[in-house]
């Protein structure tokens, strides 16, 4: 079978915790050979759980198999004369090098970009920070820390979710991490494509803070525009009715249909022409104004049906999906036949257990995660005798890896 569409890419990945190796794992994914290079203590999300019982004493948790399926791992004391030599030597042999340490660590231990691509002018060098890197514009916040949580706060998610009178709610997932990795995946990428015509690499910089801006687009065109400022307004959107999460007789339904057409044969699906041929109901701007009648007119019917009721109903009509947790989807037949969910070995379980797919599909070029997350410098041994370190690095401080 034929690689991944980046099979051939070597890729040096100093990343740690969620933003960086999600990057890296989409890249392992594509078919890039994905180097992990890892301090004397591991990734400090080697960590963190699920641990199963009987794991291996050195392997990892759930968090740690899901973004580093893959990689090969290496370990190399970067505070180190030969630790620091021999990143080099990997980096004069790659098309990539990523890393999330703070701004300026690399600089510090003598490994700058500018340095690096002195010996390898097609180096990517790619970094994903909370503030970004001075090279792309100097950020009063540069040096401060930054997480999921912090970055959803300060560059607009919280401020538009949750309730209209409640408190700010962050958005379940990791997305303050998992959209910086994915613009940074798309950036890289790019300039790899760029570097096949010049012959020359670059520095690929994202900011968690600038992506997550991004994702809130529709807040900063709506203040440039009207000078609003939006807020919370819960399940609801505030230029699209219906649009909500309703009721059922047994869960919660999501269901949107602004659209005229779709309005209207929403009304004739439900047995309500008195809704469809509603003057004051006719156009998306007339029932954002009306929201609330619409809201309780859908409600009222939807409340008295289940899940499979409104499903089998509405599906394949007007956009519809029911609330589902977890066990829900992994039961899910579109689950299955999208390859989303992988089974992959945990070491000393004897066990395989499942993370989420990749939702990249090709049709030459399958990307399709297949190997489970390395344990602690499990390739160090060849990786040393490929670049000429004797032996590897005992037991250190790891160095300052806050983002």
């Amino acid at each position: 079978m034929t690689g991944g569409p980046l099979a051939g890419v070597r890729v040096v990945d100093l990343t740690h915790a969620l933003a960086g190796p999600y990057t890296t794992m989409l890249l392992a994914d594509l078919g890039a050979d994905v180097v992990k290079v890892e301090p004397p203590g591991g990734d400090m999300a080697r960590l963190a759980g699920p641990i199963p019982p009987g794991s291996d004493p050195v392997a990892y948790g759930g968090y740690f198999q899901s973004v580093n399926r893959g990689k090969r791992s290496v370990v190399l004391d970067l505070k180190t004369a030969e630790g620091a030599a021999t990143l080099r030597t990997l980096a004069a042999d790659a098309d990539v090098l990523v890393e999330n340490f703070t701004a300026g660590v690399m600089e510090r231990l003598g490994l700058s970009y500018e340095s690096l691509s002195e010996t390898n002018p097609k180096l990517v060098y790619a970094t994903v920070r909370g503030f970004g890197d001075e090279r792309s514009g100097r950020s009063p916040y540069l040096h401060w820390p930054a997480f999921d949580l912090v970055v959803q706060a300060m560059a607009g998610i919280m401020g538009i979710t949750g309730t209209e009178d409640g408190q700010p709610i962050k958005v379940g997932p990791g997305v303050g991490d998992i959209f910086p990795g994915t613009m940074l995946a798309l950036g890289i990428t790019s300039a790899l494509y760029e570097a096949r015509g010049s012959g020359r690499g670059q520095f690929v910089d994202v900011a968690m803070y600038d992506a997550i801006l991004a994702l809130c687009e529709r807040i900063v065109y709506q203040h440039s525009y009207t000078g609003a400022v939006p807020g919370p307004q819960g399940n609801r959107h505030p230029l699209l009715s219906p649009f909500d999460i309703v009721p059922a007789a047994d869960g919660w339904i999501a269901l949107a249909a602004p659209n005229d057409g779709r309005w209207r044969r929403l009304c004739e699906l439900i047995d309500r022409r008195d809704l469809r041929d509603d003057p004051g109901l006719a156009t998306n701007e007339l029932r954002v104004a009306r929201r609330d009648d619409v809201y309780a007119a859908l409600a009222g019917w939807t409340s008295v049906h289940t899940k499979a009721e409104v499903l089998d109903l509405l599906g394949g009509q007007v956009p519809v999906g029911a609330v589902r947790d977890v066990a829900e989807i992994v039961a899910d037949p579109h689950v299955a036949a999208r390859d989303m969910l992988v089974e992959l070995e945990h070491p000393g379980t004897g066990k395989r257990f499942q993370v989420a797919g990749q939702p990249l599909k090709f049709s030459r070029t399958p990307a399709r995660p297949t190997r489970r997350a390395p344990l602690l410098d499990e390739h160090g041994d060849s990786m040393r005798a490929e670049f000429g370190l004797a032996h590897a690095p005992g037991p250190t401080a790891e160095p300052n890896t806050s983002m």
